[in-house]
């Protein structure tokens, strides 16, 4: 109720992984990429095998591990608010206007990064107060790498349909990480 969002259709509890008490210091690779496990947070998993047409390679495989596979995407951060993250998930991301490095879709390999970026909410039924952040797989071959952030690009005048096919090949959210 509080995503404002049809959680069954959105959501893959299987995937769903706390994160909340992590202290292994791990080095891991995504998308031959370092991984930064977002310690202290609680990651619900978006519906997304099957998804895409071309397959679910850009995840590489469920579980643990420290090594990337072939065809692994790495795994970036998006710092919004509630109302950002239920329309990235029901729909896609959408480019802002202008930013310091062009116009489209930012997001960073470091949390504290996207935190930065994130807004709170307060709970409705528990009073608690969150953090909220998307994660996310990034296509390595349409970024730009900008600094700390990682740009996919969406020039000034793309009709819906052209951001809409630039988004989803190349920046793909798979989960909403929340902290109190």
């Amino acid at each position: 109720k509080e995503f404002f969002i049809d959680e069954k259709e959105f959501f893959d509890p299987d995937y769903d992984f706390d994160f909340t008490n992590l202290s292994d210091s791990a080095d891991c690779m995504r998308g031959n990429e370092t991984y930064e496990r977002p310690k202290g947070w609680y990651r619900m998993a978006l519906k997304v095998k099957g998804k895409y047409p071309e397959g679910d390679a850009w995840l590489g495989t469920n579980g643990w591990r420290s090594n990337s596979v072939p065809g692994e995407w790495p795994v970036s951060y998006h710092g919004t608010g509630l109302e950002g993250e239920r329309g990235i998930i029901s729909s896609h991301y959408k480019a802002g206007d202008g930013q310091v490095y062009g116009r489209g879709i930012y997001s960073t390999p470091e949390l504290h990064e996207a935190e930065k970026y994130s807004k709170t909410f307060t709970s409705g039924s528990t009073g608690k107060t969150y953090t909220v952040i998307m994660q996310n797989r990034i296509n390595p071959k349409k970024r730009q790498i900008c600094d700390k952030y990682w740009l996919i690009p969406v020039p000034e005048g793309t009709s819906a349909d052209e951001e809409k096919r630039i988004v989803e090949s190349s920046i793909r959210p798979y989960g909403v990480l929340i902290k109190e």
